[in-house]
């Protein structure tokens, strides 16, 4: 395994920095997580980072294991390792060149991409959808991200602008969304959306309710939770149906908290979406839960090195 080659990954959340040491094969060799908090500043976060990555590096060398690069997942629309913006939940995070920052601090490669986007690529690369080379990936949490992996590599549009799978619209003049449009497949089929939508049936405080919650309420059958549920596959099946039609993928995969609710979650939405999918374009594809779990991120971001090997 020493002799493999090896990549560090970064994941860049809103409260914590996690890193690992991962081989070319997915093996996570070491990792941790650094706090950074809701109210660091844009420096703090720059910090973190190179402390992570020093943690790492000084992790290798113990071990014997020369590294290949850096790679970086992170909040906002990134282009060639420049975060240009469309991160508001972090200090200032806009028009920041983390490829040639902590290139001139470590001397190594370093790639950076949009957190949703290294998500998917990791799936791709080491977990639900590996050895496939079309794939779509949703993650299902406050609001919905999402990646398009095309012939086996990422796909953002022009200078990696686009796949914004959550600002898909699915309805017309709809309800507000956070982007600033309306009637997005986030604001309907979000977790968010979700628990909004429970509260306002049962009257019940949104801040005591979450999405785990409304999962025991609908495995107790409760009626409100059960109708809140198929209303929210639904529209996630709606707008999967969408991008099955645009991409025929070999698998769309979901990701989030609330996908690991169980199969049951994941065949409530696999229904909607091939009822509503053209039968010729879905034929090829199945929709599965994501694998990777906690340490998709960092496994992302170091397969952003590790396809450049």
């Amino acid at each position: 395994m020493i002799n493999q080659p090896h990549a560090i990954g970064i994941d860049l959340g809103g409260t914590f920095v996690k890193y690992a040491l991962v081989s070319q094969l997915g093996d996570i060799l070491f990792n941790g997580k650094l706090p950074v908090g809701c109210d660091a500043t844009l420096e703090d976060t720059l910090d973190a980072i190179q402390e992570s990555i020093q943690y790492v590096v000084d992790e290798a060398a113990k071990k014997g294991i020369e590294l290949k690069g850096i790679g970086i997942g992170s909040p906002g629309v990134i282009e060639n390792g420049v975060v240009l913006g469309g991160a508001d939940n972090l200090d200032r995070w806009e028009n920041i060149d983390l490829a040639t920052i902590y290139y001139e601090k470590f001397g190594m490669p370093v790639f950076a991409d949009n957190d949703a986007n290294v998500m998917g690529l990791g799936e791709t690369a080491f977990g639900a959808a590996k050895d496939c080379s079309d794939v779509i990936f949703i993650i299902v949490g406050t609001g919905i991200g999402g990646a398009s992996v095309i012939n086996g590599q990422l796909y953002g549009g022009y200078k990696n602008r686009g796949a914004e799978l959550g600002h898909l619209t699915i309805q017309h003049d709809g309800i507000p969304c956070s982007c600033g449009g309306r009637g997005c497949l986030e604001a309907y089929a979000s977790t968010s959306a979700l628990i909004q939508q429970y509260a306002d049936k049962t009257g019940k405080d949104v801040k005591e309710i979450n999405g785990h919650y409304i999962i025991e309420k609908f495995k107790e059958n409760e009626s409100e939770a059960i109708a809140c549920l198929k209303d929210h596959t639904d529209y996630l099946g709606h707008g999967i149906a969408g991008f099955i039609n645009t991409f025929a993928p070999q698998k769309v995969v979901i990701g989030g908290g609330i996908s690991e609710a169980g199969q049951f979650y994941i065949d409530m939405i696999k229904d909607s979406a091939f009822k509503y999918a053209m039968p010729d374009c879905s034929t090829n594809t199945d929709i599965v839960a994501a694998s990777l779990g906690n340490n998709a991120g960092c496994l992302g971001a170091a397969s952003l090195v590790i396809k450049h090997l």
